[in-house]
């Protein structure tokens, strides 16, 4: 069997993207995803607005896809972060799908190309994927030889949770206090919260989303549907050994 998701009676992971998308991609929390997007983009963020604040309402029917969290910066650029809870093999594949979906569904009928913002995906991995050493990757669309401040208009950003658990940072810029909330590591969290009012504000949000009822529900449920497909993704991969295909 798989195992399940490191969490502590009572408490709420951000690694399950449910209460990923309610403390970072609710109205009235712009600061923090202005903070966190800050520490990931490295680029200063003058304005922000999340574009899909709504919970989708078939939550209850454990169908639901994507919990993204989508936010125009600057006036000038969307960008989109998905908390990954699972690897289904395909996130090379699916993060340039969606970032050039979302370019192209920008343009409407009668507009100017000019008037395409750049678009950002930001994949947040719960889990090991490329062969790579640092746990924070970065894909951008430019010429072989760019010039200095050439504008890029598609880019994608890749961070490995695992790879950063193994670092052991010592939390000497922002995206490592803030993957420090986001993996739960206790022993770091209150020097991070020291560090980054931001910080203590998430922490004190997803306690709240905690003692929520309808917001546990919604929650034990999304949690219920990952494990049930990762049952049945573990389930399909035993069989396959059996009869020799993996």
């Amino acid at each position: 069997m798989p195992k399940k998701q490191n969490e502590t009676e009572g408490k709420m992971q951000l690694t399950v993207d449910y209460a990923f998308k309610r403390v970072f991609g609710k109205n009235g929390n712009e600061s923090i995803l202005k903070d966190l997007l800050e520490s990931i983009l490295n680029i200063e963020i003058k304005s922000i607005t999340i574009q899909n604040p709504e919970i989708p309402k078939n939550m209850k029917d454990g169908k639901v896809g994507v919990l993204d969290v989508r936010a125009e910066l600057n006036g000038d650029e969307i960008t989109e972060v998905e908390m990954q809870v699972q690897d289904q093999h395909n996130i090379d594949k699916r993060s340039p799908t969606y970032l050039t979906k979302i370019y192209s569904d920008q343009l409407k009928e009668g507009e100017q190309y000019i008037e395409v913002k750049k678009v950002v995906v930001i994949n947040i991995l719960n889990f090991d994927y490329y062969k790579r050493n640092s746990y924070h990757s970065v894909a951008r669309m430019m010429f072989e030889e760019s010039k200095e401040n050439e504008k890029v208009d598609l880019e994608m950003h890749f961070i490995e949770l695992p790879k950063f658990r193994k670092k052991d940072p010592d939390m000497s810029n922002k995206l490592e206090q803030w993957l420090c909330l986001i993996c739960d590591e206790e022993d770091k969290i209150k020097m991070a919260e020291s560090k980054n009012e931001e910080i203590e504000k998430a922490k004190k949000e997803l306690e709240k989303l905690a003692m929520n009822p309808e917001d546990r529900e919604l929650y034990e449920l999304r949690l219920k549907a990952i494990r049930d497909e990762m049952n049945i993704r573990y389930s399909g991969y035993i069989d396959g050994k059996a009869d020799g295909m993996v």
